[in-house]
């Protein structure tokens, strides 16, 4: 659990930089091309130690220049708060594909309940759809506070609960199973 929280955070340390300089300065500009800085000696830290950049990263970072780029240029912070959502659609579309969940899964889930991982694969799809609408529609208004609210509390809260649903609801289609089978 903390490799993966570790992986989210360094996903999101753009956005996280971004944050923490706009609430400490309340300077758009100031906090996006600290944001950018941030992002690009991130990948440059990486590359230094020998990590493999994937595509998502790449992608990331290229939203992260030309979306900062934009606001600055034209000092309207929605660009840079597109970023998230635009991030949120692409994953979203990856999700897409049938049985992607299916590798994250411990054996004895893939082994008895396949069915519910396919499905759940594609619940976390419309969840990622929803959750890049939403900020796409928070992003519109320029609402810096409004914005930061939802993609800390809502965006982050929604995954959280889903996956806390997800793992009550396998842990007793699993148990259920293996009880009926045990039974027969």
């Amino acid at each position: 659990m903390k490799s993966v929280l570790a992986k989210l955070a360094s996903d999101f340390l753009s956005t996280i930089v971004f944050l923490a300089v706009y609430l400490a300065t309340d300077n758009v500009l100031l906090a996006t091309g600290v944001a950018i800085a941030g992002a690009i000696a991130q990948a440059v830290y990486s590359r230094a130690k020998g990590e493999a950049l994937g595509f998502m990263t790449w992608a990331s970072l290229a939203l992260v220049i030309v979306l900062g780029t934009a606001t600055l240029l034209t000092n309207d912070p929605r660009f840079v708060l597109a970023k998230p959502a635009i991030a949120h659609f692409a994953i979203g579309a990856i999700m897409l594909k049938r049985g992607w969940m299916l590798r994250y899964m411990p054996p004895r889930v893939v082994d008895v309940i396949p069915e519910y991982v396919t499905v759940a694969g594609y619940a976390w799809a419309i969840l990622m759809f929803a959750l890049g609408a939403g900020t796409i529609a928070i992003a519109s208004t320029g609402d810096l506070k409004l914005w930061a609210t939802y993609v800390t509390v809502v965006a982050a809260g929604a995954k959280v609960a889903a996956f806390a649903i997800q793992y009550v609801v396998f842990r007793f289609l699993v148990t259920n199973r293996l009880r009926a089978a045990a039974r027969a």
